[in-house]
């Protein structure tokens, strides 16, 4: 078959990963000539009832848990369903924002339930890619061919349901995972039918190892990014610094700025500055941490063509005279990686929830070998075989998985005390927290969507829903 893409989406009960849970994915596969092969694959995903959507979330895509009850299946069939017909040969995984978003969820359900989070998207010459990155580095340097769409408020949007409409795509379904993937691929279509070659570099620009060959070669390169001004189209041009310790990362510096000014400013400064990383751009730090596994949309300084430059305020001698004034300033250097690299540190601490809680610990570390055989075959067993299946982990946190996964997945296989021990857990999760229970923040937030003005009534619906649908998973006193 060859290469081919793989494009999904999903819609979910919040936007936390770790907390939160598909509720429908869906999904394409189509040729390099972005051609449909095959039928679409669309799945409602049961929502375990020790989790509480966000009412917000619900509102949007209209999807509630009694209809994944109804209509969907577990965690563990999905993940069967997708080894089974998705996961194939030289695929390229690709969404609309997948790579901060989608991609996450995927890992975790993929945790949850005993298989490896990362193998789809580099096993077998399978990769990834973002389409949300490729339609930015688009805008920004060829944008000739397509219509771009402005905000209400006059600025650059790259939402998907914007740039469908000003270009009259159909998408009649917004927030809704299968229309949205059709929305996608028709996006992707344009871009590739309207700037061919810049569609081909970026696809062959994916490898983790090309793009630090490029980062780290000393040399000023184009970077556009979510994290950068909307007035220059998310794009700048950046400079290599340092690599963070593991290699995985580089710290690039944002050559439109003098750094002069930077080296003069406190340690407490520059610490505000990197928290403020959505200020205004005299009150933002020009440093940024460039992930290389994250497929970012860069390319060799060459591509910028005198209308870009002009169109985008890009000015070479600028850009020269800056990288003199960085490389003048080494001490500036050392202390933002310093910092960077003690805010990298401090976030991967943050993912570590209190009690330790099995379901959020995916990047605690590696599984042993020993430990993937046993969670490969407990993938085989069903309902009426797993009961008597009693492994021991070497890794601690599969035990506190394994009898989660048997809850949610195979409720009848549950002994009397199992049962017991999940209405333990699933009050624990509920109720623990007092005030900042999720059930008291679950009721708080409907409280506030249902005070809205303007619902409708399918959103009124909904909100009524919810509320049967708490009531549902509470546990008898």
């Amino acid at each position: 078959m060859g290469q081919t893409f793989y494009f999904y989406d999903l819609e979910t009960s919040g936007v936390n990963s770790r907390k939160s849970r598909i509720m429908q994915f869906a999904g394409q596969r189509t040729n390099d000539k972005l051609e449909p092969i095959g039928e679409p694959d669309d799945l409602l995903i049961q929502l375990a009832k020790d989790v509480l959507p966000e009412p917000g979330a619900i509102l949007i895509h209209g999807i509630t848990p009694q209809k994944t009850f109804q209509d969907g299946i577990t965690e563990a069939e999905f993940i069967k369903y997708f080894d089974d017909n998705i996961r194939k040969q030289d695929t390229v995984f690709v969404g609309f924002n997948n790579i901060r978003f989608d991609d996450e969820f995927m890992r975790f359900v993929f945790w949850r339930n005993f298989h490896d989070p990362y193998e789809w998207q580099w096993k077998d010459g399978c990769s990834r890619w973002d389409i949300l990155d490729l339609v930015r580095i688009t805008r920004a340097l060829r944008p000739d061919g397509i219509n771009w769409p402005n905000d209400s408020a006059g600025k650059a949007s790259n939402r998907l349901e914007s740039l469908t409409s000003a270009n009259k795509i159909d998408h009649f379904n917004a927030h809704n995972a299968s229309s949205d993937v059709d929305a996608t691929i028709a996006v992707t279509r344009l871009i590739k039918d309207t700037n061919p070659k810049l569609f081909d570099f970026m696809l062959s620009f994916r490898d983790k190892k090309k793009i630090r060959s490029l980062v780290t070669a000393n040399e000023p390169i184009v970077y556009v990014s979510g994290r950068y001004e909307t007035r220059f189209e998310k794009m700048t041009v950046v400079v290599s610094v340092a690599e963070l310790e593991d290699s995985s990362s580089a710290v690039v510096y944002d050559l439109r700025y003098d750094p002069n000014s930077w080296a003069k400013k406190s340690d407490k400064e520059l610490a505000e500055a990197l928290i403020n990383w959505q200020a205004d751009a005299e009150d933002r730090l020009p440093f940024k941490i460039l992930q290389y596994n994250r497929c970012p949309a860069i390319a060799p300084l060459s591509v910028l063509d005198e209308k870009s430059k002009e169109r985008l305020s890009i000015d070479i001698s600028d850009i020269n005279k800056n990288i003199e004034s960085l490389r003048a300033n080494n001490n500036l250097v050392k202390r933002v990686v310093t910092l960077l690299a003690e805010q990298k540190k401090a976030y991967q601490t943050g993912l570590l929830p209190d009690g330790r809680d099995p379901d959020e610990r995916l990047y605690d570390g590696f599984l042993p070998d020993s430990d993937r055989e046993l969670s490969n075959h407990l993938r085989t067993l069903k309902s009426d075989t797993i009961s008597d299946f009693t492994p021991q982990f070497q890794d601690g946190r599969l035990n506190g998985l394994l009898p989660l996964y048997k809850a949610r997945n195979f409720p009848k296989s549950l002994s009397s005390a199992e049962r017991q021990a999940w209405d333990d857990h699933v009050a624990k999760r509920l109720y623990e927290g007092g005030e900042k229970s999720a059930m008291v923040q679950f009721a708080v937030a409907l409280q506030e969507v249902a005070v809205r003005k303007g619902l409708t009534k399918d959103q009124q619906y909904l909100i009524e829903e919810l509320k049967l649908y708490a009531e549902s998973i509470a546990p008898a006193d």
